[in-house]
């Protein structure tokens, strides 16, 4: 008998799934503390108890599982004799934690994992410390506060370096590295992937390597360094052929639908191709997934799929693909996640590609609810542009596009983001002109050029100093 390498629990020889963590679906707190392979992490790292069940009756799909609640009341009876025992109680409240984590209530999950912690803080217990800060940073993730869930990995961070636990160091190093790309703070992001990366590769900790640098990709996405992805891409691809992987296999056939899908037009093809092997693939092994792990490996297919389509004039199929991503993201988010305003703001493109501005306006409010929950304002003020575009350009009322172009300009100028900021002052400053509102027009216009002088946009420039100059001519005598 093998182990899994994700769960450590006994596993056929030649099985492809672990029936104990669906690789890795849950992973035993008491030696992973990494949540997954993919940047996003959608899985608990938490332990889930055994409930000796046949194979077939293993539903994770079930949230309000009886068994779960049944463990749930030996954990409190067992809790009670503890508690008047005087005994140590840490990692029985670890383990209700794990139990109210499965039943999807993180606010419960959460106090008692504080307890827990308090317990193990007062048993000076760093590893047990290091494990709780973990998962509470994990959490706070999953609730989208993010400064806390930060705050909680470092700690944990440190409670480890003490103990020089290389493998934890690397998958909390890991965990801060996704939730530093999630709010797009990519520096800070690929600083903690490459160090977890260079430790891995310094201890010959190849599957964490492996791991590490699936997660490193996402921020090469962002920088746009395709030739160090198609090679780590590749690399990954080989180990978990070797390795008989199915999970990896798929993780890495949707980056490369990915990558073919930035590479540009000569590469779309590709693209389509890596993205229907993984759905392919998913499909063939889905009877051993949960309806989580398996919505949260199509949301993106299903994403750039339909991104294609919309390049490719197929709205019909755009349109399903983007709504079919949308539905996986809301079936394993346990709440709202900034991912539905990717999808939601794709929807409203695609809407108003073909012409149905009303509709295109509704996504494009749904999208800018979800930056605004989760704090992205930048993608807030690119939306209120684009539906100021759209009032504009093709409903024409006016009031309503000025109105969008403000919200969208003050956000722009906080952030000191000087080319939209320069592209909305002079259409405010075109439309105040129309309006036969000179002053007006010539406030925008010298914003811009400041704006544009910032850019070293010289042409641009120009072309608004020439506006200035024609409106003063105008107004003398």
């Amino acid at each position: 008998m093998n182990l899994c390498p994700y769960c450590k629990q006994p596993i056929e020889d030649h099985s492809l799934y672990c029936r104990n963590c669906n690789k890795p679906l849950i992973s035993d707190i008491d030696y992973d503390i990494n949540k997954k392979i993919d940047h996003y992490h959608d899985e608990s790292s938490f332990y889930v108890p055994d409930f000796e069940e046949e194979e077939e009756e293993y539903n994770l799909n079930i949230v309000d599982d009886e068994l779960v609640d049944q463990k749930l009341s030996e954990t409190e009876i067992e809790l009670e004799e503890r508690e008047k025992l005087g005994k140590p109680m840490g990692s029985l409240l670890l383990k209700k934690a794990s139990l109210y984590y499965k039943k999807r209530d993180l606010s419960t999950a959460l106090k008692n994992l504080e307890l827990a912690l308090n317990n193990f803080l007062n048993e000076e217990n760093l590893l047990q410390i290091a494990i709780s800060y973990n998962e509470i940073g994990l959490i706070y993730e999953e609730m989208g506060y993010y400064e806390q869930a930060i705050y909680h990995l470092d700690r944990s961070l440190s409670s480890l370096m003490e103990i020089n636990d290389t493998n934890k160091i690397i998958q909390v190093l890991n965990n801060l590295g996704n939730i530093y790309l999630i709010i797009k703070d990519y520096n800070q992001s690929y600083n903690n992937y490459q160090r977890a990366l260079n430790l891995a590769e310094k201890e010959n900790i190849e599957l964490e390597a492996i791991k590490t640098s699936s997660n490193l990709v996402e921020v090469l996405f962002n920088l746009e360094e395709f030739d160090r992805i198609t090679k780590i891409l590749k690399n990954n691809f080989n180990f978990f052929k070797k390795d008989n992987d199915i999970y990896g296999i798929i993780q890495t056939l949707i980056k490369y639908g990915k990558l073919y899908y930035y590479l540009g037009e000569n590469h779309y093809d590709q693209s389509y191709e890596s993205l229907n092997n993984a759905l392919e693939l998913i499909n063939n092994i889905e009877d051993r997934l949960s309806i989580y792990i398996k919505a949260s490996l199509e949301w993106e297919c299903f994403h750039y799929l339909g991104k294609l389509n919309i390049l490719w004039d197929n709205d019909i199929e755009a349109e399903d693909y983007l709504l079919k991503s949308l539905e996986a993201i809301r079936t394993y988010e346990i709440k709202e996640h900034i991912k539905e305003g990717l999808i939601l703001e794709d929807i409203a493109k695609l809407y108003a590609i073909k012409g149905e501005d009303d509709k295109a306006i509704e996504y494009f409010k749904y999208s800018a609810e979800i930056y605004l929950k989760f704090g992205d304002k930048v993608k807030l003020a690119e939306i209120k542009y684009q539906i100021g575009k759209i009032y504009q350009n093709y409903l024409q009322i006016e009031s309503e596009s000025i109105k969008y172009y403000e919200e969208a300009l003050e956000i722009f100028e906080n952030f000191n983001s000087s080319k939209n900021a320069a592209e909305i002052l002079t259409i405010l400053g075109n439309i105040y002109v129309a309006n036969e509102m000179d002053e007006l027009a010539l406030s925008y216009y010298d914003r811009a050029t400041n704006h544009y002088r910032i850019l070293h946009d010289d042409y641009n420039e120009k072309l608004i100093t020439e506006k200035i100059r024609s409106l003063h001519e105008s107004k003398t005598p």
